[in-house]
């Protein structure tokens, strides 16, 4: 086996589905992994703190997830762009992209960092930390922005990867933080007693083992990759940085127009009360199980549509699109089955108040759209993704993000007064969306003009 088949993934030959599954397959297991990842702060802190632990960590971990929101923008549009390169065999290119990614994003990380640490007490202010918590909450933001570079470092190793058809050691290196990550948890909060500050410590050095050992994968194989790490390759060119500034910024918006959003939605929800709000949180548990399904096969065929692309296949890239939504959609109807079938058992596992599991059935056709709108966006997501459309991208993180799902939660809550479940109608068919305006751009055809990102 060549080094190159052992690095990576050529994305442009051999079966369509057996390809996206076993290239999905480890980003959805990374994924997984990320989500138990994030769950362990809270359920170690819960049990040697407290309520007051758990409110710091749930309150600071929204804080950082919603900071991140410049990394996992760019880093998937530098994951786009280097697909499109491997497929068309420039690795000329790729070297200056990804030296053109670490610096862009290593200053992005430490201009975050600062106007975080600074705004700490204003942004705490704006989520209403409960006073018992803030000091909680203060350590967890401060030492979780100090740790912020080794955050955004590892998306961009991690998207340099999968850009290239490797999913494989990503998982590897999420695993071993997953691990490092429970058992600082245990010695820090448990042992040592350092509350919310420890969660964040274990948090940021399991995060940053993710990143030093990509880095010393990508520098042991750079021939492979193609990245030779002299110093001139880090310098920005404003040629190089075009295409993932235009790219990474939809990107970027999109993330977080959809966490806004979402965020003025619950606002609406929250003021009927702790049980319709209790319900929408185990709604939350729920969709992002599904989506750990989605982000996977959505990630996994974007890079296949740009590789794809890149060697002018296109003939494949409907097969990519359809593979996925039959794929997705198929997980969709098995979680149907369960939440039609055994809903006290599945919303058991969160609850055993009466009243809670009573709106809880109220809420199992708003779960059916979770699920279906999940497999339909997911194979569209990853033709605009793949093809690189940075204004298709812009325009949905604005409609998807914004206008659709604000605009339809008051239209059902408010102006044809059915509340909470009126709410919770508008904000899920909001991500229909990006199945509706891909499909018209797939009929259209025009995601075969790559030219914007690969020109020479």
């Amino acid at each position: 086996m060549s080094e190159q088949k052992r690095m990576g993934r050529d994305l442009t030959v051999g079966s369509v589905p057996k390809l996206l599954i076993a290239f999905a397959s480890p980003l959805f297991l990374s994924n997984l992994l990320q989500a138990v990842y994030n769950m362990v702060d809270m359920i170690v802190v819960g049990k040697y703190v407290g309520s007051t632990g758990l409110s710091a960590v749930s309150i600071g971990g929204d804080i950082l997830h919603f900071i991140t929101f410049i990394a996992m923008g760019f880093a998937n549009a530098g994951q786009v762009i280097i697909s499109q390169y491997t497929g068309a065999g420039r690795k000329d290119k790729i070297n200056r992209l990804i030296g053109n990614m670490f610096t862009f994003l290593t200053i992005c990380a430490v201009l975050m960092t600062v106007f975080g640490i600074i705004l700490r007490e204003p942004i705490m202010d704006a989520l209403n930390t409960p006073d018992e918590s803030r000091e909680g909450v203060r350590a967890y933001i401060t030492v979780c922005m100090l740790g912020l570079v080794f955050i955004y470092g590892y998306n961009m190793v991690s998207a340099v990867l999968r850009g290239m058809g490797d999913s494989r050691h990503p998982f590897m290196f999420i695993a071993a933080a997953a691990v490092l990550n429970l058992v600082l948890d245990i010695v820090f909060v448990g042992f040592m007693g350092m509350g919310a500050f420890g969660a964040a410590l274990a948090t940021v050095i399991g995060q940053s083992l993710s990143f030093i050992c990509s880095l010393i994968l990508l520098y042991r194989k750079r021939e492979v990759f193609g990245f030779d790490f002299k110093p001139s390759s880090f310098a920005l060119n404003k040629g190089v940085l075009s295409p993932l500034v235009s790219l990474g910024i939809p990107m970027a918006i999109q993330s977080a127009a959809i966490n806004f959003s979402k965020m003025f939605v619950s606002s609406w929800i929250n003021s009927y009360g702790v049980v319709v709000s209790a319900v929408a949180g185990i709604g939350n548990k729920l969709g992002t199980i599904a989506n750990l399904f989605g982000n996977s096969f959505t990630t996994a065929a974007g890079a296949m549509v740009g590789q794809n692309i890149g060697a002018a296949k296109y003939e494949r890239v409907p097969k990519i699109i359809s593979a996925t939504f039959i794929i997705n959609v198929s997980v969709a109807s098995v979680m149907a089955v369960a939440i039609l079938f055994f809903p006290e058992a599945v919303f058991g596992i969160f609850t055993s108040e009466e009243a809670v599991m009573g709106v809880a059935m109220e809420y199992i056709p708003i779960a059916l759209l979770t699920f279906y709108a999940m497999s339909f966006r997911s194979c569209m997501s990853a033709l605009i993704n793949g093809s690189g459309n940075s204004r298709l991208n812009l325009c949905v993180a604005i409609f998807d993000g914004v206008i659709a799902r604000i605009g339809l939660s008051y239209l059902f809550g408010h102006m044809l007064g059915f509340g909470y479940m009126g709410f919770w109608t508008g904000s899920e068919l909001a991500g229909f969306v990006p199945f509706i305006v891909g499909g018209v751009y797939f009929i259209s055809g025009k995601w075969k003009k790559k030219s914007r990102l690969i020109e020479d």
